[in-house]
């Protein structure tokens, strides 16, 4: 994936791919000939590209058709170190035995967001879409068909947007008129309905693309899926490395490295059932960009790496309730949630 995921002043406009915090994930990968590392989120290649010169096989995974069509010609050119595989990133562990390494670059490429025929930006006109597997629920679906009181929880937890709720009553009544069905239609009725004040540098309706995006895609869930799987599959020693670009993916990426740090709890004299092991040793605190490439990239700017090295423990039982995940309301309630709320 590229720079610009989940940064909210840079949903939208064209951007160069330039994969962020690059050396950072280098150095926490550590990548060696002979090593095979899993790129969860492929996009554009770009972390796929550098572990391969660093002499590393790579089994690169994305879920968008596309980037996986893009990306064959340099999987012809890797002499069989790259394969890449069409698949949500939370399946990880179903397409590798074991890795010595996993990254994870969390969110939109700038790949899709360039591409207005992709609706998920609302600086172009496109259709209403947002599904990065060009499959399943679109956001118009979520637009035209949720209650308000769903759309204004989806706005307000997922977005932050604090308008939440006179936005969502907007929306219904104005798809009784006729439906949503392009991105700059809701986008131009969002910014008509809240209004804008003069020197704004972010749009009306950023935060709501934001969370139509993240529903749309179960973005949350399907993380802390990834995470669990990334401690099935690494080997001992082997490196997991998250970049992520708002509070909510880091919250999920924090709590997960900290609870697998987590070494006894409680009693020594508890059943050995009972014993948590650390599974995983934290590695350093999370980095963020220096001045140079926020300068060079500003979508770069809300990025925060996080990583973690494997230890031989058995990883643990996959219980999504670390995560405090709590499900939202709609037809995608099974697998969309988020953090904070029990």
């Amino acid at each position: 994936m590229t720079a610009g995921h989940g940064d909210p002043s840079a949903v939208g406009g064209p951007a160069r791919h330039i994969p962020v915090l690059l050396a950072e994930v280098l150095q926490a990968l550590s990548p060696q000939a002979g090593q095979t590392v899993i790129d969860g989120t492929f996009g554009a290649g770009g972390y796929t590209r550098a572990i391969l010169d660093a002499g590393a096989s790579v089994v690169a995974i994305d879920r968008d058709p596309d980037a996986i069509a893009a990306g064959r010609e340099l999987e012809r050119e890797s002499e069989g170190r790259l394969r890449l595989v069409q698949a949500p990133f939370s399946t990880l562990d179903q397409h590798v035995e074991a890795a010595d390494g996993v990254v994870l670059d969390i969110g939109v490429s700038s790949m899709q967001l360039d591409q207005a025929e992709r609706g998920f930006s609302f600086r172009a006109e496109g259709p209403l879409d947002m599904r990065m597997a060009q499959a399943g629920m679109s956001a118009a679906d979520v637009v035209n068909t949720f209650k308000a009181n769903d759309l204004a929880r989806i706005f307000g937890l997922l977005g932050e947007e604090r308008h939440a709720g006179r936005i969502a009553r907007m929306i219904e009544a104005r798809r009784e008129k006729r439906p949503f069905e392009s991105t700059l239609d809701l986008a131009d009725a969002i910014e008509t309905h809240i209004g804008r004040k003069p020197g704004d540098k972010i749009h009306p309706a950023t935060r709501v693309f934001q969370a139509l995006r993240i529903y749309v895609n179960d973005e949350l869930g399907q993380l802390a899926q990834a995470l669990l799987a990334a401690e099935r599959v690494l080997k001992p020693g082997g490196r997991l490395a998250v970049v992520t670009f708002h509070s909510l993916e880091d919250r999920i990426v924090k709590r997960f490295i900290a609870d697998r740090a987590d070494a006894a709890a409680g009693s020594r004299h508890l059943p050995e059932a009972q014993v948590r092991v650390a599974t995983f040793r934290k590695l350093g605190g999370g980095v963020t960009p220096q001045d140079a490439e926020t300068a060079a990239n500003p979508r770069a700017r809300s990025a925060r790496l996080r990583a973690a090295i494997r230890t031989e423990a058995p990883a643990r039982a996959g219980d999504m309730s670390i995560f405090g995940l709590p499900k939202l309301s709609g037809p995608k309630s099974a697998g969309t949630s988020l953090p904070g709320e029990r």
